[in-house]
């Protein structure tokens, strides 16, 4: 059993940055595939993966691609996801997810281990 804390979420400007953090309670090694997913305000929780990590690959969607980062530190048991350039479009409550499995992907309910979220406010 693996749990997530998700930490590091909050208010920006327009252009601004956050780190999130997502910590996981068991050894990260033995879940391989984190992602972060996020829920826009009055909508449901997107059912594809914003960004992910799998060993040493990553993927980003478009609407994030070159502004986001994701990386591990397997040391802390934690993966970060570092996003510069914020836009108040990107104001969402961000989720971290872990599934078992031997591959990552992209949706929604192949990951078995969900966080509790953190909520980004971004600000024109």
């Amino acid at each position: 059993q693996v749990q997530l804390v998700e930490s590091g979420g909050g208010s920006v400007l327009d252009g601004g940055s956050l780190r999130l953090s997502c910590a996981a309670s068991g050894y990260l090694d033995s879940v391989p595939c984190i992602a972060w997913f996020r829920r826009v305000p009055g909508q449901e929780r997107e059912g594809s993966a914003t960004s992910y990590i799998w060993r040493d690959k990553t993927y980003y969607a478009d609407s994030v691609k070159g502004r986001f980062t994701i990386s591990r530190d397997s040391a802390n048991n934690t993966v970060y996801l570092q996003m510069d350039s914020l836009k108040p479009e990107d104001t969402a409550v961000y989720y971290c997810a872990a599934r078992d499995g031997g591959y990552c992907s992209t949706a929604a309910y192949r990951y078995e281990y969900w966080g509790q979220g953190t909520q980004v406010t971004v600000s024109s």
